[in-house]
C-alpha cells in the first residue's frame, strides 16, 4: 500500500490506472522500462511519480514543441516550480539564464534535435540525470507510424549521458517496434509492460456510404449538430481541414477551428489551449494535432479520411473518453479512399529516381566539397524533395558516412530502406482497409491485430457490427432542442387542424 499512500497524498488519486504501478515499481527497482500504455492512461504520472522521489534531474525527450509546452504548463499549474522546456520559444536572454542554472531544474523537457547541439549536450552531461524519459518512443522505429530520424540518435546520446535509468513510453507498439526501441536505446534488458489496447468506453463505428467529399462534409455537420461534444475531426489534407472548418462555421457551428502543421507554432498552441479550456468545441485537424493533449472530456473522434495504419487509428481515437465516460469513434470511408493513403505513403520518402539524381549530383562535386556541405537545403529544393524527405535522406547519408561506408553503398542501402519501408506501409494500409470492410466485431479485429486475446462477453454499444445505438451519444441539450421543436410543430399542426383553422381554410 506504500505506493498508493504516496499517490493519494501527493497526487490526489486513490488508485493507479492500468500499467502505472507496474512501470513505477520497475523504475524504483532500477530497471530500464518500456511502458506501452494506451492514450489517456496517464503516462506522465509515471515519470513524475518516480522523479519526485529520486535525487538528480529528470530529462524528458519530447517530439513536439507544443507537446512540451503543454506538459510544462500542466506541471507548473500543479505547483512544480523547477521545470523547463528547452526549445525555440525561449528568447536568447532566457536561454542564457537557463543554461547558467540548468542544474536547478528538476524536470527538463527537450527535443531530440536540441540534444544534438554540442553545447547543450555538454551541459547535460554535467548534471546527475537520474531518469531519462523518451516520450512517444515509437518515433524511434522505422516501422513505427511516426518515424523520426532524430529519435534514432537517442541511444548514442543516452550513452554520452552515462546510461541513466531509462523509461520509454508509447501508446501503441507492435513487437517489432518494441525491439527497435530497446535496441536503439541499448536497453535490451528492459522490463516491458504492455496493457491492453482496448478502450472499452470508446464505441466504434464505420460509415462507408459516402459518394464524395461534400457528402462527407454534410455528415460531419449532421454529427456536430447532434453529438455531445467536444470532438476532433481528423483529415489527411490540410486544405480540406480548413475548408471543412469554414463550411461548418457557415452552417451554424461557430466554435470550430482548423489545426495543421502548416500553421505557425504560435497559432497552433493558441488553438490547442483554447480547445483544452473549452473556448473551442471542435477541431478539424491533421495528425499534427493531439499528441499529448491533456483533455479528458473529448466525447467523439471522427476520421474524415482513413488513417494510414491501425496504430495511428488507435492513437487518434484514444484521445476520446480519457475521463472514462462513454465516447464514440466514427471512421468515414468511400471506395477508393485508400488511394489517398497510398499517395501519402509514397510522399513520405523520396522516389528511387530522386535518390539516383542526388547520387549523380554529389558524385560530380565529391572531392571539391564535403558531402555535409553539399547536402544543403538548396540541393534538396533542386531535387524536389519535401522537407521531410530531405531530412530523412540527409540524416541517413551523413549517419552512414560516419561509419566509413562508401557513398555508392550508402545510396544502394538507402534505396533498399526506402523500398522496404514503403512496402511495409502499403501493407499497413491494406490491413486497415480489411478492418473497414470486415463484417467481424471491430474490437475483436483490433485485438487480433495486436495479438491480444478476444474478450468473451459482448459489450453494450461495442461497435456497428455488434449493435450500436448512436442516439446514446447525442447531446442532452440537443435532445431537448429537438423535443421543443417537435412540440412546436405539433402545436402548429394541431392549430391547423382545429375547427377554426378548418373553417378558415374553407373560406
Amino acid at each position: 500500500m506504500y505506493l498508493e499512500e504516496i499517490l493519494n497524498r501527493s497526487y490526489g488519486f486513490n488508485t493507479f490506472r492500468s500499467g502505472q504501478k507496474e512501470v513505477i515499481s520497475s523504475l524504483f527497482a532500477k530497471k530500464n522500462t518500456v511502458g506501452v500504455l494506451p492514450t489517456g492512461t496517464g503516462k506522465s504520472l509515471c515519470y513524475q511519480f518516480v522523479g519526485d522521489n529520486l535525487e538528480g534531474n529528470v530529462l524528458i525527450v519530447s517530439p513536439l514543441l507544443s507537446l512540451m509546452q503543454d506538459q510544462v504548463e500542466q506541471m507548473k499549474a500543479k505547483g512544480y516550480k523547477h521545470v523547463i522546456a528547452i526549445n525555440s520559444f525561449l528568447t536568447s536572454a532566457q536561454k542564457r539564464s537557463v543554461f547558467q542554472s540548468l542544474n536547478k531544474f528538476k524536470y527538463i523537457f527537450i527535443s531530440p534535435e536540441m540534444l544534438q547541439v554540442d553545447y547543450i549536450l555538454n551541459l547535460l552531461t554535467q548534471l546527475r540525470i537520474s531518469l531519462f524519459v523518451v516520450d512517444e518512443a515509437h518515433c524511434i522505429s522505422q516501422w513505427g507510424y511516426d518515424f523520426r530520424t532524430d529519435y534514432q540518435k537517442l541511444g548514442e546520446i543516452r550513452s554520452k549521458l552515462g546510461h541513466p535509468l531509462t523509461l520509454a513510453l508509447t501508446a501503441t507498439a507492435t513487437a517489432e517496434v518494441i525491439k527497435d526501441i530497446t535496441d536503439t536505446l541499448d536497453i535490451k534488458d528492459a522490463t516491458i509492460y504492455e496493457t491492453s489496447v482496448d478502450r472499452e468506453n470508446i464505441s466504434l463505428k464505420i460509415e462507408a456510404s459516402y459518394d464524395d467529399l461534400k457528402d462527407k462534409q454534410k455528415s460531419v455537420l449532421n454529427h456536430l449538430q447532434t453529438l455531445q461534444g467536444p470532438g476532433i475531426i481528423y483529415f489527411s489534407s490540410k486544405k480540406l481541414a480548413e475548408q471543412t472548418a469554414d463550411f461548418l462555421k457557415l452552417n451554424g457551428i461557430p466554435r470550430v477551428m482548423a489545426y495543421h502543421g502548416g500553421m505557425t507554432q504560435e497559432d497552433r498552441i493558441l488553438i490547442q489551449q483554447q480547445f483544452i479550456h473549452g473556448q473551442i468545441d471542435y477541431i478539424c485537424a491533421t495528425s499534427a494535432f493531439g499528441m499529448g493533449i491533456n483533455k479528458e472530456d473529448i466525447r467523439f473522434v471522427i476520421h474524415f479520411h482513413m488513417p494510414l495504419q491501425m496504430e495511428s487509428y488507435l492513437q487518434e481515437i484514444g484521445r476520446a473518453g480519457r475521463d472514462g465516460k462513454q465516447s464514440l469513434a466514427i471512421l468515414f470511408y468511400s471506395p477508393g479512399d485508400e488511394n489517398l493513403a497510398f499517395q501519402l505513403v509514397e510522399g513520405e520518402l523520396p522516389s528511387i529516381p530522386q535518390i539516383d539524381w542526388l547520387y549523380m549530383q554529389i558524385s560530380q562535386q565529391e572531392g571539391k566539397q564535403s558531402i555535409d556541405s553539399l547536402l544543403n537545403d538548396q540541393l534538396g529544393e533542386m531535387g524536389a524533395f519535401s522537407e521531410n524527405q530531405w531530412r530523412v535522406t540527409r540524416d541517413y547519408i551523413l549517419t552512414q558516412l560516419v561509419q566509413q561506408v562508401t557513398l555508392r553503398q550508402i545510396i544502394e542501402d538507402f534505396k533498399t530502406f526506402v523500398i522496404q519501408r514503403k512496402n511495409h506501409k502499403f501493407k499497413k494500409v491494406y490491413e486497415l482497409v480489411h478492418f473497414i470492410k470486415s463484417s467481424e466485431c471491430r474490437r475483436r479485429t483490433i485485438l487480433n491485430y495486436f495479438e491480444e486475446p478476444s474478450k468473451p462477453a459482448k459489450m453494450i454499444n461495442c461497435c456497428d457490427q455488434c449493435g450500436l445505438d448512436i442516439t446514446e451519444f447525442f447531446a442532452k441539450e440537443k435532445h431537448e432542442v429537438l423535443d421543443d421543436e417537435l412540440h412546436d410543430w405539433m402545436r402548429k399542426l394541431s392549430n391547423l387542424l382545429s375547427p377554426v383553422a378548418k373553417e378558415n381554410v374553407g373560406e
